[in-house]
């Protein structure tokens, strides 16, 4: 495919117009929306782009967690002749490194070949990293010949084991995650839970983690190259968080260094009247910008809106009396309430 070469490098024109001058979530909504329904690419496909995405200016694989930022490399691989089997050592293959597990969000197309946050990487670190979250390894039981490590976490809010890269790849990772929670952020109801993750939520003490990671490992010209690749021969979309890492912050930087219990302190709702009055009630919140969801005893959802007040009026009246739920979801935590409707 040729490409017009002074488009790369290049932020598309317009490409985040629809952002300019907004702050913190409805930014992050904005954001959603310009990188949302991305051309999707087969699983298969994915050996075959990493060839246009993560190739080494010498035509080796970038791979992430054997690459040596400077002086000589350990091992290299060549594209398609070393793919992996099973490895049996570092330096046998490389494989496909999900940044973001599989398990976390059970798998399901889109984010199963979104290259934003997946890399080629040595298989037997990639083997040694399993699932485990991304965080400041305080006593390494396992460490890789480019000094990747893992072992139990020394970051305040988590206490298992975690992996963590060289300084060079974690901004890269960092952003990789910006992303994956930006993208899916609608779609993420059927994922699951981690250590680190709530859906396609970074739970606070990851995301202290990532921010740290974010602006101690600056935007790279790799990235860029990368984030150009992605966009023009792929998936049509971009990460935001090369192109302008300083949306991060506005989005994020509020919650950095909180903890899970001081969410319902920072985010704190009441719903009154309950039972509701001839079906209006109100919703009063410490924080604006939220997604209000409501579902009835059988799951289905009734009513959904964008609240962008600490007050939402809602008229529930031509529903059914019983029994609802009240899903308040912010992008840090989900409030759930139980609400009677009454029509009298």
């Amino acid at each position: 495919m040729l490409l017009p070469i002074l488009t790369f490098g290049q932020i598309p024109p317009n490409y985040y117009t629809s952002v300019s001058g907004l702050t913190g979530i409805p930014l992050f909504n904005g954001l959603h929306f310009i990188i949302d329904n991305h051309t999707v690419i087969p699983v298969s496909s994915l050996w075959s782009a990493f060839e246009k995405t993560d190739a080494k200016p010498n035509g080796k694989v970038w791979d992430i967690y054997g690459y040596v930022p400077s002086g000589p490399q350990n091992y290299e691989y060549t594209f398609v002749t070393m793919q992996c089997g099973n490895p049996l050592i570092e330096s046998d293959c490389f494989d496909i490194e999900y940044t973001w597990p599989q398990n976390w969000f059970n798998s399901v197309s889109g984010p199963n070949s979104d290259l934003f946050h997946i890399y080629p990487s040595d298989g037997f670190v990639n083997s040694k990293r399993g699932d485990y979250p991304f965080g400041t390894v305080l006593t390494p039981t396992y460490t890789s010949l480019n000094w990747s490590k893992m072992g139990n976490c020394g970051d305040a809010g988590y206490m298992g084991v975690v992996f963590e890269p060289i300084n060079d790849i974690k901004g890269d990772i960092a952003r990789s995650y910006f992303y994956m929670s930006t993208r899916y952020d609608v779609e993420s109801a059927s994922w699951g839970n981690s250590p680190a993750t709530n859906k396609s939520t970074i739970l606070p003490w990851q995301l202290t983690v990532l921010m740290t990671w974010h602006h101690g490992d600056p935007v790279s010209a790799k990235e860029i190259a990368r984030n150009d690749s992605i966009y023009y021969l792929f998936q049509h979309n971009r990460n935001p968080f090369i192109d302008h890492p300083e949306y991060a912050d506005s989005i994020w930087s509020a919650y950095v260094g909180l903890h899970e219990s001081e969410l319902d302190v920072k985010e704190n709702y009441s719903i009154y009247p309950n039972p509701t009055d001839n079906g209006k009630f109100h919703i009063a919140g410490s924080s604006v910008n939220n997604k209000i969801e409501i579902m009835n005893i059988l799951g289905e959802l009734v009513y959904r809106e964008a609240n962008e007040t600490k007050i939402s009026d809602i008229d529930l009246s031509s529903f059914p009396n019983g029994v609802y739920i009240v899903n308040i979801r912010t992008k840090y935590a989900k409030h759930s309430y139980k609400l009677v409707n009454s029509n009298n």
